[in-house]
């Protein structure tokens, strides 16, 4: 017998009606259940460095960790992470103000637009998006306004004129990711200016998505937006040990910002999370400080396997945009004859053994993501060289 309430209202409240189970958890079953390689998900299917995961180990024996590690996150890591954006960006930070570990850069956004917006706040975000930055502004009861990257010479490319029509008395806040998961795209100088120049002149604070800010596959490597003029003040930058040291279930991540802006996304953080992730806190603090070759060889590794998946994809038949940073390319499936990216992607495990994501779950205008189909290159070399021989036999005429 069903039991319902008096009003048969609905358990989930109406925030979250619009967010069922998440793409990525049907496609990762389906990978299981058709024993398909499984190129959807954003994680490597090996760890990362060995010194690190033993770090790990020694801060567990050493008792280190193991309880409740202090709210704002181990003094060594933030540390570290302040060490790490001056090094890097020359950007300097007060380890004891301007630092916030989380519970990765998931937990880092949820805490920062709970935090920083009011319902009837308007959050202009970059259209495709991760699909956490949709859910949490609604919980925060804000609403969002998608402004669309759009294909333009084998990118994705932002319009600096439709953002700025975006803009309007009730927006709050940017959400800035670069870079940009799902396109690749990483944001020019020229276009962070203007994000920069326009975030000045209209009082706005911007929230920047910046996990993946060691895979820039070109030589001018990653630009943070707090380094540049009127941005320090007004930005919260988040960053994340996943995706660079290849510990993704490690969930640590962090904010930089004013003590101002830190302490008003601690104070959210505080009643989501807590605290986190005590003996990886110990172990992402020494990551933080491995030698420049790290680095420079986990990107030189990560683009020859882009190049080597991009290729069995075009061989294949797709029509790929190549990606200037992430660990994901976008296909257009139309030279396939196909325009329906959810139905491609169900269908590709029985029609290739391969599982990918369909890029229309990260618009809110659909149509423009439909023929849209994103592969992660995350993953060891024999398997992007299974993959793409499955694609091709799958796809090329």
């Amino acid at each position: 017998m069903t039991t319902m309430t008096s009003s048969e209202r609905p358990f989930l409240n109406r925030r979250l009606a619009e967010f069922g189970t998440t793409i990525f958890a049907e496609m990762s079953a389906l990978a299981v259940a058709t024993g398909s390689i499984n190129l959807g998900q954003g994680f490597p299917d090996t760890d990362g460095p060995e010194e690190i995961r033993e770090a790990a180990v020694r801060a567990l024996r050493d008792g280190r960790g193991n309880q409740y590690p202090p709210g704002p996150g181990v003094p060594e890591l933030r540390t570290a992470i302040a060490a790490h954006q001056e090094r890097r960006y020359g950007l300097s930070y007060d380890p004891d103000r301007e630092v916030l570990v989380t519970a990765g850069a998931t937990e880092a956004i949820a805490a920062a637009l709970l935090a920083l917006v009011e319902p009837g706040d308007e959050v202009v975000a970059l259209e495709p998006y991760y699909d956490s930055y949709a859910a949490c502004i609604a919980m925060a009861g804000a609403a969002r306004v998608p402004v669309t990257l759009r294909p333009h010479e084998g990118s994705f490319r932002l319009d600096l004129d439709e953002l700025r029509a975006a803009v309007t008395p009730r927006t709050r806040l940017l959400l800035i990711n670069t870079p940009h998961n799902p396109t690749g795209t990483v944001l020019t100088r020229e276009e962070l200016t203007a994000i920069a120049q326009l975030a000045v002149e209209r009082d706005l604070l911007v929230i920047t998505d910046e996990v993946y800010e060691h895979l820039v596959f070109d030589d001018a490597g990653h630009l943070p937006l707090a380094s540049f003029p009127g941005m320090r003040e007004r930005t919260v930058s988040i960053g994340s040990a996943g995706k660079t040291f290849s510990f993704t279930g490690w969930k640590v991540g962090w904010v930089t910002s004013t003590p101002e802006l830190v302490t008003a996304v601690r104070s959210a953080k505080q009643f989501l999370t807590y605290v986190a992730s005590g003996p990886f806190q110990y172990a992402v603090a020494e990551a933080l400080s491995l030698p420049d070759s790290y680095f420079e060889e986990f990107r030189a590794d990560m683009r020859a396997k882009r190049d080597l998946l991009s290729a069995g994809l075009r061989e294949a038949g797709f029509d790929v945009f190549t990606p200037s940073g992430t660990y994901f390319i976008t296909t257009d499936i139309r030279p396939l004859g196909e325009t329906d990216g959810f139905a491609f992607c169900r269908a590709l495990p029985e029609r290739a053994g391969v599982v990918a994501i369909p890029n229309a779950v990260f618009y809110d205008h659909r149509e423009q993501g439909a023929p849209f189909v994103r592969f992660a290159f995350c993953k060891r070399t024999s398997v992007l060289e299974e993959s793409a021989e499955r694609l091709r036999k799958a796809f090329a005429h």
